[in-house]
């Protein structure tokens, strides 16, 4: 007996399997909208430099105490910046990963 579906039974099994991929995939595409919706703080040096990034690692905004503005020392602070949005970018990456890790390459 030849089965046309490849050994996945039926037509019925075929339509079942195809509404689950479909399912799948939504749930994906709405768990990659609640990510890029998502703000993720990051900060360096113990607060004194704070960024905020959206889960498509867009900066939202840059928040520097002025105790640390030395206008001899401009380059500590663009270390701190870049320090502070890596904490945020980590925290949105292991969210990333947390909820579209099981989706695969469906997005």
């Amino acid at each position: 007996m030849n089965n046309r579906f490849g050994g996945f039974g039926g037509g019925g099994n075929m339509q079942a399997m195809m509404r689950q991929a479909q399912k799948m995939q939504q749930d994906a595409l709405k768990a990659k909208e609640e990510l890029e919706e998502s703000i993720f703080d990051g900060s360096a040096s113990g607060g004194l430099v704070q960024v905020q990034i959206n889960g498509k690692f867009e900066m939202l905004s840059v928040k520097i105490d002025s105790s640390i503005v030395d206008p001899d020392d401009v380059e500590m602070i663009e270390d701190m910046v870049v320090a502070a949005f890596n904490d945020a970018k980590s925290k949105a990456d292991k969210m990333k990963e947390s909820k579209l890790g099981a989706f695969g390459g469906l997005i």
